[in-house]
């Protein structure tokens, strides 16, 4: 099997994942980057330190790479440059019946033998296995879950409203203000939609690839997540007989970063005055000469002194650590208060 990580100009972060999976993972035949626009002089240093892995490049890589070099990446208009969904699902086409997908900035934290929880979820008809959920256990009142063995657990969505791809489409999309009226008659409330992430996983998903490739069907260069939710009830709905559908591991295997992000874009906050472009770029090329070292603070994400130390030696002032830090904040309050574990 394959393990397939999307990458997108934090190499700094692309190391420790991938030191990450060389410290805890076996059962696995390749691992394969998915890159969108690192530049080249990043790749190849990973390139160099990871020689036995696949670096696969987006259409609009060099449109991008060249763009990030200039310092002319202008994070307002990402939606503007095409969003590398079709070398994600044409990679997934071409790998085995079960992959690992992630992203760059995702790195494991224990041990795991891959080929095992495959043996599982071909045995017992698995389609998803989440290898990490944020520590969220809020959400966990809305799943039935039980054992399947010594490492997995069945989570079986509760209550979940499915149907066919039309009534799902009314439903997600409120298509002739269907969702307002199940709203006013009080069959769903504002909380009911984040119910179906149960059925997905972006960032530690070990998948059966027809049910990935069901959810990201209808994506084509855009990342609309109502689209994947809505296809991934459709093909719950139509195999809600199996029990064991979705499965997680015993414990938490893998962990992301609340202090990043690829692109401003997803993380936009009123008076804050700070380039997310502008700080990738710093601690990118102190990676690069190698002052920085991605397994600082492991298995937790850097720590703030380690970032402050490079932003305050940089003193650029669309990257002072101040902001740098409100914002940071921000963001890991809106996933705590999803009920993330966001300080790790």
């Amino acid at each position: 099997m394959q393990i397939l990580i999307k990458s997108f100009n934090r190499p700094h972060y692309l190391e420790r994942c991938l030191k990450s999976i060389i410290k805890h993972v076996v059962g696995y035949d390749e691992i394969v980057v998915l890159d969108d626009g690192t530049p080249d002089i990043y790749l190849n240093k990973i390139k160099e330190n990871f020689p036995s892995i696949i670096i696969k490049k987006s259409n609009q890589y060099s449109l991008k790479s060249k763009s990030i070099l200039n310092d002319s990446f202008d994070t307002d208009k990402l939606n503007g440059y095409t969003i590398p969904t079709d070398l994600w699902y044409d990679s997934v086409l071409k790998t085995h019946k079960y992959f690992l997908i992630t992203e760059d900035d995702v790195w494991f934290t224990n041990n795991i033998d891959l080929s095992i929880i495959v043996e599982s979820m071909n045995q017992e008809n698995i389609k998803l296995t989440k290898l990490g959920w944020l520590g969220n256990k809020q959400d966990d009142k809305n799943l039935d879950i039980k054992p399947i063995n010594h490492y997995l657990n069945s989570v079986y969505p509760k209550d979940l409203i499915t149907g066919s791809t039309i009534f799902m489409e009314y439903f997600m999309f409120n298509k002739f203000k269907f969702y307002s009226l199940l709203y006013k008659l009080r069959l769903v409330d504002n909380k009911t939609k984040r119910k179906y992430w149960a059925l997905n996983s972006i960032l530690m998903g070990l998948y059966q690839k027809d049910y990935w490739l069901y959810m990201w069907k209808d994506s084509k260069n855009e990342l609309n997540e109502k689209i994947q939710l809505k296809n991934a009830a459709v093909y719950f709905h139509k195999n809600k007989s199996n029990k064991n559908f979705i499965a997680r591991t015993n414990t938490e295997l893998m962990q992301t970063t609340f202090k990043s992000t690829a692109s401003g874009v997803y993380h936009q906050y009123d008076k804050i005055n700070l380039d997310i472009n502008r700080i990738n770029k710093i601690l990118n090329e102190a990676w690069l000469k190698g002052e920085f070292n991605s397994m600082e603070n492991y298995p937790k994400d850097f720590s703030d002194a380690y970032i402050k130390h490079f932003l305050d030696k940089e003193n650029h002032p669309d990257a002072q650590y101040d902001e740098w830090y409100q914002w940071a904040e921000k963001f890991r309050k809106q996933y705590r208060d999803l009920g993330a574990e966001v300080d790790n």
